[in-house]
C-alpha cells in the first residue's frame, strides 16, 4: 500500500511533536542545574549548598508567640516554692521583731525553765499475801557484797527448796538490809515467799511487769532460814527502808514517892 503525501505529513509533525518535547525537558534539566550552581555561587545567606536558610523572623512570622506566655509546670511550681518562703520568713521577721520589742518593754517575760516532776512518794504494799508454793518463784540471785561466789552458792540453795533461779550475776543496791527483795506489782506474792525465807529483808517495788523476783544479797547477808522453820502464813511485806524510825524521848524524871500520913496516935481505952 503506497502512502500519500498527507500520512507522511502527518507522521513527520508527530516526530517533530516528541523530539521537541525532548528538547522541552532537557532543557529544563539544564535550566534547574543552573540554578543550584547559581545558589551555591551565591553569597545570600538564606541560601547555603543550594539550601533555603530559615533565620528568626522567618520563623516569628511563621510561628508568632501567643499573646500571654505559657510556662511549664515545674516553672510555676519553682516560683510559688519561691514566693511562699519568702513570705514565710518575712512573717518570721516582723514576728521575732514584735517580741523582742514586747520583751524589752517588759510586756513579755520569757521562762524557759521546765517544771520539775516529782516523784510519787514510794508505799509500801499492804494488802495481805499468801505464801505460794516454791516452785510458782522465779528469781534472780544477784551479789552486790564483796564474798565472791556468794550468788552461785545461795542460787544452789534455792534450787533445791524448789525455786526456778533464772538469772546468777554480781548486782547493786542502794539499801541498806542483809538482803533486798525487788519485784514488781505482779510480784508481790513470791516476794513475800522469799522474805520469809531470809531474815532481815527488805522489799522495794519496781515497774517491771512479769512476776520475777529480785534476790540481791549484801555484805550483812549470812544464810537463809533453815527450809523446816519458814513460816508459811499469810502476811503482808516487810519494807524498813520506808518505815520510819520511833522517834524517843527524853526520859521523864521519876517523881519522889508520895510520903504516907502519920497514922494519929491509937488512944487506948481502959475497958474496966
Amino acid at each position: 500500500m503506497t502512502e500519500t503525501p498527507r500520512d507522511n505529513d502527518v507522521l513527520l509533525t508527530r516526530g517533530q511533536a516528541r523530539k521537541a518535547e525532548r528538547e522541552r525537558k532537557r532543557q529544563a534539566k539544564d535550566d534547574a542545574y543552573e540554578e543550584r550552581l547559581a545558589r551555591k555561587r551565591s553569597k545570600d545567606v538564606q541560601f547555603w549548598h543550594g539550601h533555603h536558610v530559615v533565620d528568626a523572623k522567618t520563623l516569628a512570622a511563621a510561628f508568632p508567640e501567643p499573646e500571654s506566655p505559657e510556662y511549664e509546670s515545674g516553672v510555676v511550681r519553682r516560683r510559688i516554692t519561691h514566693a511562699v518562703t519568702l513570705v514565710l520568713l518575712l512573717a518570721l521577721v516582723v514576728t521575732g521583731v514584735v517580741l523582742a520589742g514586747m520583751v524589752q518593754r517588759g510586756q513579755l517575760e520569757l521562762n524557759f525553765a521546765f517544771p520539775k516532776t516529782v516523784p510519787a512518794a514510794a508505799v509500801c504494799p499492804t494488802e495481805t499475801l499468801k505464801y505460794p508454793a516454791n516452785k510458782t518463784v522465779t528469781v534472780n540471785v544477784l551479789n552486790a557484797g564483796s564474798h565472791e561466789g556468794m550468788a552461785g552458792k545461795v542460787a544452789a540453795e534455792l534450787k533445791k527448796r524448789g525455786y526456778k533461779v533464772k538469772d546468777v550475776a554480781n548486782g547493786v543496791t542502794k539499801y541498806e538490809a542483809p538482803v533486798v527483795i525487788v519485784s514488781g506489782p505482779s510480784g508481790h506474792a513470791a516476794a513475800f515467799n522469799l522474805q520469809h525465807n531470809v531474815a532481815g529483808s527488805d522489799y522495794v517495788q519496781d515497774d517491771r511487769k512479769d512476776a520475777s523476783v529480785d534476790f540481791i544479797m549484801t555484805g550483812e547477808y549470812t544464810s537463809l532460814v533453815e527450809a523446816d522453820k519458814v513460816s508459811k502464813k499469810s502476811g503482808k511485806l516487810s519494807c524498813p527502808h520506808l518505815t520510819p524510825a520511833p522517834t524517843k524521848h527524853p526520859a521523864a524524871p521519876k517523881k519522889a514517892p508520895a510520903t504516907p500520913a502519920a497514922k494519929p496516935a491509937a488512944t487506948k481505952a481502959a475497958a474496966k
